[in-house]
């Protein structure tokens, strides 16, 4: 009989924004979620989450193919959680394969509509894609759950200002993005420029 291992949605969701998407608001710090709310605990068999555990190591390693193989088994035997689509999505994404990763991205959001992980890599798909007005929309949706997710906040903030040329907009998730991370120099010259701009 297999043993029962609890996995911690939100602790896979950091593993995932932490190793693939190289956010750098993701401290890993204990009681920081960074806009991520904390989930319900999900009961998984042992061997799922081992089989997860490796999936993880192969995609940090970049070795994509393997990665997807051992996703494909989880997802296979494991249905209830976002992060296994997530990280199948950011693989395929890795590989220049957009197509897949959208599949992956809406079957996670088909069982988190708010996912904020989920919406911003679907954002920025849909972006390449030229389909501003998508993106807009899973950006805003996963803000509507998760307000403070820095990732999203930035990406819609380039989104308003670079594509939709929506300076109100990008002025307001970047001074959003400012008040959560007063050091960045960075959004402070983007603050400046749309000012000058506005």
């Amino acid at each position: 009989m297999n043993k029962q291992a609890n996995i911690h949605i939100y602790l896979m969701r950091t593993v995932v924004v932490c190793v693939l998407a190289a956010i750098a608001a993701c401290s890993g710090q204990a009681g920081k979620t960074n806009g991520i709310r904390k989930a319900q605990v999900v009961a998984v068999n042992s061997e799922v989450q081992q089989t997860f555990d490796q999936a993880l190591q192969l995609l940090q390693a970049g070795e994509y193919d393997s990665a997807i193989s051992l996703l494909n088994n989880v997802i296979e035997r494991e249905k209830r959680l976002t992060a296994p689509y997530i990280n199948l999505a950011m693989a395929h994404r890795h590989k220049g394969d957009d197509k897949e990763a959208e599949k992956y991205l809406l079957k996670a959001l088909e069982i988190d509509q708010a996912e904020p992980v989920a919406n911003n890599e679907l954002g920025i798909i849909y972006r390449k894609q030229g389909r501003f007005s998508d993106a807009k929309n899973v950006y805003t949706n996963a803000l509507a759950e998760y307000p403070d997710y820095l990732p999203v906040i930035k990406n819609l903030g380039i989104l308003c200002d670079l594509y939709l040329r929506d300076a109100q907009c990008a002025l307001e998730q970047f001074e959003k993005y400012r008040e959560q991370v007063p050091d960045d120099k960075t959004i402070e010259i983007w603050i400046a420029d749309l000012k000058t701009r506005m």
